[in-house]
């Protein structure tokens, strides 16, 4: 198979050899926020979400997946906005699904994946970069955020994968917290 470099433009006249199309089941830029506190590395900060947060504007979940997902602990994250940068998105998520001003942040950890999702018909199969940023959480802060009907530091080591939504335990797989 002839290699496809990720030089990517829509449309199907592409303007010259070397350029390809977005992958025809879709293309998605994430980041996920991975806190723990600094005396325990199992435990990682998860939240089921509310259903009455304003989800579709945090992380483009609509009612539909929120319905899917309210009993399914998640790590804060989202897609990355048009042409916000990674950092950029880490600090939104905080602020607007933690309620917390981050400072410094590391370098992010990145990750790529594709996979067929069911039901699809594209001849690509879906293609994730996720960036993952290693965080402490704050001693003391409470374990509270308006968007998040319960927030805790999960043992995620004890905690069955079909607890764990959209796909956020591969996610903790990647980082080395959840074993596969």
């Amino acid at each position: 198979m002839p290699r496809r470099f990720a030089r990517l433009r829509p449309g199907a006249d592409l303007p010259s050899p070397g350029y390809e199309g977005v992958p025809s089941d879709g293309l998605c830029l994430n980041v996920f926020l991975v806190f723990r506190p600094a005396d325990a590395p199992g435990r990682v900060l998860l939240g089921k979400v509310d259903p009455s947060g304003p989800w579709e504007a945090l992380a483009s979940l609509g009612p539909d997946r929120i319905s899917r997902l309210v009993d399914r602990w998640l790590l804060p994250a989202s897609q990355l906005l048009f042409f916000e940068s990674p950092d950029e998105a880490a600090a939104r998520v905080a602020k607007e699904q933690l309620e917390l001003e981050l400072a410094d942040l590391p370098s992010p950890r990145v990750f790529s994946e594709t996979y067929p999702r069911p039901g699809s018909e594209g001849k690509d199969p879906h293609w994730d970069l996720q960036f993952v940023y290693d965080l402490v959480w704050p001693g003391g802060r409470p374990l509270r955020a308006s968007p998040w009907k319960e927030l805790e530091l999960v043992e995620v080591a004890r905690t069955p994968r079909a607890q764990i939504g959209r796909g956020h335990a591969d996610v903790l797989e990647l980082v080395g917290v959840l074993a596969a």
